[in-house]
C-alpha cells in the first residue's frame, strides 16, 4: 500500500523560552498506508493528542515536516487548508463543539464550507449520518435536543461528511457506555470499510487497540517507542507494565486459564480469540491452541 501520509522527525514545544517551556514532541517519525487502521497508545501527556493536531495542520513542527501524498501540507495556506479537508481531526467530546439550529446543519458545515452544491452537500449528509447510525428524524432535531451518544456520533457525522482520505480521531469512545463504544467503533470500521480510508484512533483502550487496528504505534515522553501489529506490541506485556498501560483484558484471561492447565497459544489478546482457542481445543480433543 502507498503511504497516504507521513511525519520526519517532527518536534514540538509549547511556550518555548518560557519558564513554561514543554517539549512534547521529540523527532517523530511516522507513516501511515492507504486503508490502513492505526492505533495510539501512551500514557496521558506522552505526546499523543499533541502529534495528532500536526497531521492535518492545526499544529505547525517546531522543525520537520509533515507529508501527505509527499507534499508538506505547510508548503503555503492552500496547501494547509486542503490537507483540512483531506485530513479529518475528531477531538475529544466533539459534541461540545455542535453549535448549529438542527443536525442536519451541523453536518452540513464542512460541505458548504468546501464550496459543494446543496445537492452535493445533502449527499454527504445523509451518507455521514448512515454511517454514524443516525436516523433521518434525528438531523431535524436540535442538537442539543440529543443524548450524549447521539450527540457524538452527530459530531462525527460532521467531519465524515467531508469524506477525509485520513480520518483521525482522539479518543472517540471516552465516557460511552459499552454498548454505545461497540457501536461507534463498529460504525467508524464501517466507514473504514466502505471509503477505503485510513483511520487513526488515539486511545486509552488495549482491548480496542488489540481487536480493531493492524499496526500500533506506542508514544512514551514525545516518542515513538514501539510500533508493529497487535501481536508484536502485546508480547512486550513487561515493557508496557512498566510505562503503565498494561494488557488487554483477554491476554489476562488467556493467562489465567493457561495456569489451570489449559494448554492455550501465547498470542491471544480479544476475546474472540480466547472463544476460538477453546472451541479449537474442544473440537480437537486437545493439544495447544493458537
Amino acid at each position: 500500500m502507498d503511504t497516504v501520509i507521513r511525519t520526519e522527525n517532527i518536534t514540538h514545544t509549547y511556550s518555548p523560552g518560557t519558564p513554561f517551556e514543554h517539549v512534547a514532541l521529540r523527532g517523530i517519525d511516522f507513516e501511515a498506508r492507504c486503508g490502513e487502521y492505526v492505533g495510539i497508545i501512551g500514557r496521558t501527556g506522552s505526546g499523543k493528542s499533541t502529534f495528532i493536531q500536526h497531521l492535518n495542520g492545526l499544529l505547525k513542527p517546531l522543525s520537520g515536516r509533515v507529508l501527505l501524498d509527499g507534499n508538506d501540507i505547510h508548503a503555503s495556506k492552500e496547501a494547509t487548508r486542503a490537507a483540512r479537508f483531506r485530513v479529518g481531526l475528531v477531538f475529544q467530546f466533539p459534541e461540545y463543539q455542535l453549535f448549529e439550529e438542527t443536525v442536519y446543519a451541523d453536518i452540513a458545515f464542512g460541505p458548504k464550507n468546501m464550496k459543494l452544491t446543496p445537492e452535493e452537500t445533502e449527499e454527504r449528509v445523509f451518507e455521514a449520518a448512515r454511517f454514524v447510525g443516525l436516523r433521518p428524524e434525528e438531523l431535524k432535531k436540535s442538537p442539543f435536543e440529543l443524548s450524549g451518544g447521539t450527540k457524538r456520533r452527530a459530531a462525527i457525522a460532521g467531519v465524515i461528511a467531508m469524506r477525509p482520505e485520513v480520518l483521525i480521531l482522539d479518543e472517540p469512545t471516552a465516557g460511552l457506555d459499552p454498548r454505545g463504544r461497540d457501536e461507534l467503533l463498529d460504525n467508524i470500521d464501517s466507514y473504514h470499510r466502505e471509503r477505503g480510508a485510513t483511520v487513526i484512533v488515539v486511545t486509552h483502550s488495549m482491548e480496542e487497540a488489540a481487536r480493531r487496528a493492524g499496526r500500533i504505534a506506542v508514544f512514551e515522553d514525545g516518542k515513538i517507542v514501539m510500533s508493529g501489529t497487535p501481536t508484536e506490541i502485546f508480547r512486550n506485556g513487561p515493557e508496557l507494565e512498566r510505562m503503565g498501560l498494561g494488557m488487554p483484558k483477554a491476554a489476562l484471561i488467556a493467562e489465567r486459564v493457561r495456569g489451570l492447565g489449559v494448554p492455550l497459544g501465547r498470542d491471544i489478546y480479544t476475546l474472540e480469540a480466547v472463544r476460538d482457542a477453546l472451541i479449537s481445543l474442544r473440537k480437537g480433543g486437545g493439544g495447544d491452541a493458537t
